[in-house]
This record gives C-alpha cells, sequence and structure tokens, in this order.
C-alpha cells in the first residue's frame, strides 16, 4: 500500500466532507483513510458514511495529537501523512508525490501547499524552500504538516509520534526531534493541498491584539511550546530566561534571514 493518511477530527463535519471527497478523488495510488474522531457531536459521523472508504474511529482523546498517533500505530501505507478535516489535497496530488517519493531516499518529504479562506476560495500559494532545522527551531515550523509525509519504515515503525503535551506546535517539535535524530528531510516541488484558514484555527485563533486574559493565555501557552522547542532543540547560552529571550529574538532575525537564502535555491515551475 502507497498511503496511509489519518484525520484528526473533533466537531468539523462542515469542512469533513471536501476533505475526504478530495482523499476519494486520488487515483493511481493505493491508500487507507483513517478518520480519528475524538467524540463529535455535530454530523461528522453521518458525513464519513457517505464514504465507504474511509476507517471511521470515535472515541475520546486527549487532543489531536494523541488522535494522531492513535493512526500512526494502525499505519500500514510505505508514506503516512495527516491531513486535518479543514483541509484538502489537490486532484492529483498523490500521484504526482508518488513519484517523487520513489526516486527519494529521504525519511521525510515535504512539498508545497496553497492557503484558501473558509470558503475554500484561494489565498495564496506557499513555496517553501529546503530543510534547515535551525529555521525550523529558531524562526518557525515552515514545513507543512497537511503536505508532508513520513517513511514509515524509519520513521512510524521506529517509534517516532507526537507529543500529546504540545497542542499547537506538535509538528515543529516533531521535525526538530526527528531530525536531532539524524531523520533525512527534502523538498519536492508539488503544491499538495489546501490549508484552510478560518477562526478556529488550533495555530491561528489566538493572533492579534487583545487584553482579554483568557485570548492571553491562550496564545502564552502557544509561544511557550515555541519556546521550549528552542530550549531542547537550539542555542541556548544563559540560564536566565529573559537573557534567553533577548538571543532568541536576534537568532529569529537570523534564521528569517537564512530561510531567505534558501529561497533563492527554487529553481523551476511548481508542479501541480
Amino acid at each position: 500500500m502507497d498511503f496511509t493518511i489519518i484525520t484528526p477530527n473533533l466537531n468539523y463535519g462542515r469542512f469533513l466532507g471536501e476533505c475526504l471527497r478530495s482523499v476519494a478523488a486520488q487515483e493511481g495510488v493505493t491508500f487507507e483513510h483513517f478518520v480519528m474522531d475524538g467524540g463529535s457531536t455535530d454530523d461528522s459521523a453521518t458525513v464519513a458514511s457517505w464514504f465507504p472508504y474511509v476507517v471511521w474511529s470515535q472515541e475520546p482523546d486527549k487532543g489531536m495529537s494523541d488522535a494522531i498517533n492513535k493512526g500512526f500505530e494502525r499505519a500500514r501505507g510505505d508514506w503516512v501523512m495527516w491531513l486535518n478535516a479543514d483541509d484538502r489535497l489537490k486532484p492529483g496530488a498523490l500521484a504526482e508525490m508518488l513519484e517523487c517519493l520513489q526516486r527519494s531516499t529521504a525519511d521525510v518529504v515535504y512539498g508545497d501547499w496553497d492557503f484558501v479562506n473558509e470558503a475554500g476560495e484561494h489565498l495564496r500559494r506557499v513555496k517553501v524552500p529546503g530543510w534547515s532545522a535551525f529555521v525550523n527551531v529558531h524562526h518557525h515550523c515552515y514545513v507543512g504538516s497537511t503536505a508532508a509525509f513520513y517513511r514509515r519504515s524509519t520513521v512510524i515503525d521506529q517509534g517516532y509520534r507526537l507529543r500529546e503535551d504540545f497542542r499547537y506546535v506538535m509538528d515543529g517539535e516533531f521535525y526538530a526531534r526527528l531530525a536531532a535524530a539524524g531523520i533525512f528531510f527534502e523538498h519536492v516541488p508539488v503544491v499538495v493541498a489546501d490549508f484552510r484558514l478560518h477562526g478556529t484555527n488550533a495555530s491561528q485563533r489566538h493572533l492579534g491584539r487583545t487584553r482579554e486574559m483568557g485570548a492571553i493565555l491562550a496564545a502564552e501557552r502557544q509561544h511557550v511550546e515555541s519556546r521550549a522547542i528552542r530550549r531542547a532543540y537550539g542555542i541556548t547560552l544563559f540560564r536566565d530566561p529573559y537573557l534567553n529571550g533577548l538571543i532568541d529574538g536576534v537568532l529569529w532575525i537570523v534564521a528569517r534571514g537564512w530561510k531567505g537564502v534558501l529561497r533563492l535555491s527554487l529553481r523551476g515551475p511548481v508542479l501541480r
């Protein structure tokens, strides 16, 4: 089997149909698709029942990372990915990716994606550069989880899993940990998916200025995860957290600049 696709879901029935339909339309590849539902009370189960190929599992979980990890445990495909319930694959994306994957010696292979709005209308294309652990740790996680594929034999079967205590940048921590373990990353110029931006995205919902304490606390928890990644995998010079914060700001600027340098290596048209 070529692919295992894992879709975590909780009350995203309004988007789930588009997600599942985009997978069902993929041709020229073999795949299994697990929808790991954390106990939705909307029409998610009904929507999933419209797609006989879907393997539906509904049980309480500890959050998105836990749901994805449960899918990792079941994976049988040569390559494993997770596709969020509010995202969708591009037509023919898996067949184009499979051609690249069959030529690759990498353990994690990732492509590009488009941002779309809540209605599914195109906003902009994101073409990402080659892998840099430094940029991933000190600037931001720039590998789109919805466009990344993990070789099962060298990643999933080796026991690598998402940290269940991460709820916002679990992908960034996962990639940093894999890179630290010597896992090889490769970028390929294939537009894999549409990433939907809306008001309830886990990584987007706390952006902007506010004096509302609940929103501030939620945003700080997201920032704490990013700081933890920098402390565990990046450059830490001091014991004092405030001094490290100053250095983090400098390194963020340097990493952003280095990402720009890496972008210069992008050549040729992006495949569709």
